[in-house]
């Protein structure tokens, strides 16, 4: 099976993992705002080990073994990640969204509806979730794209429930956020194979993928998650969870990576 559809797959498996934890929403099972934070800050942590241990240290093997040397695979990874940042930073801008907590982003004015704001806010939130894991199976190394995939697809279900939590809060049906949440991780899918299909091109561009990915992800995990967690007095907590999200995907990648 080529790399590309494998990093298809992986994506989209690992976006429907959104679905799967918003289910507690359609059984009225109530998680209280802790556990909810304790939860994201879980995820965080997971993309917080994705973006070093799954991106930015092969990104550089990667760059080092294409040109040798130190000093042009660390600007080229720095780069990338420095890109990745940018990007994300620049849709916040241009496009209109509307956090939980945080309010609405982006240009006024734009006539959208506030539930359509609400999954803007976290489509941009999953983009490089998804494009991690295409990269990673587009390089052609099934084992760290198989372990970078688990790790996004464990952060992913937390995500979802929380955003299916917060949606109930707003006033949402029950079936009304469970459907919102899960269409939240369909554009891992799209991301994931945008990512596999350009590293799959050249593998010069595998090296600027990676860190494109990680920066993005850094990016989300301090303007969004970490400022979300510690927002409702459970600071604590969420960063031993941060930690033990770390931990787990650490383990994965270095264990069976």
């Amino acid at each position: 099976m080529s790399p590309v559809l494998l990093g298809f797959i992986a994506s989209t498996a690992a976006g429907l993992l959104t679905a799967v934890g918003a289910l507690p929403v359609l059984l009225q099972r109530e998680v209280s705002r802790r556990v909810s934070d304790i939860m994201l800050a879980f995820a965080a942590g997971v993309m917080l080990a994705a973006a070093f241990f799954s991106l930015i240290v092969p990104g550089l093997e990667t760059a080092i073994a294409i040109h040798g040397g130190r000093q042009v695979p660390a600007l080229i990874v720095t780069g990338g990640v420095l890109l990745g940042g940018l990007f994300m930073g620049f849709l916040n801008e241009v496009v209109p969204h509307q956090h939980f907590s945080q309010g609405r982003e982006g240009p006024a004015g734009s006539g959208i509806g506030e539930v359509w704001l609400f999954v803007l806010a976290i489509t941009i939130h999953n983009l490089p979730e998804g494009l991690a894991v295409g990269v990673g199976f587009g390089g052609g190394d099934f084992a760290a794209g198989a372990a970078l995939a688990t790790g996004i697809g464990l952060q992913n279900a937390p995500e979802g429930l929380a955003v299916a939590l917060a949606l109930r809060t707003v006033g949402y049906t029950p079936v009304s956020a469970f459907l919102i949440a899960g269409l939240t991780g369909m554009v891992e899918p799209v991301t994931g194979l945008l990512g596999a299909w350009a590293v799959s091109l050249s593998t010069l561009l595998l090296p600027w993928s990676m860190g494109i990915a990680a920066g993005a992800m850094l990016y989300v995990i301090s303007h969004e998650i970490i400022p979300e967690t510690h927002r409702h007095g459970s600071q604590r907590a969420a960063t031993i969870s941060l930690m033990a999200g770390f931990a787990v995907m650490m383990l994965l990648d270095t264990a069976f990576g």
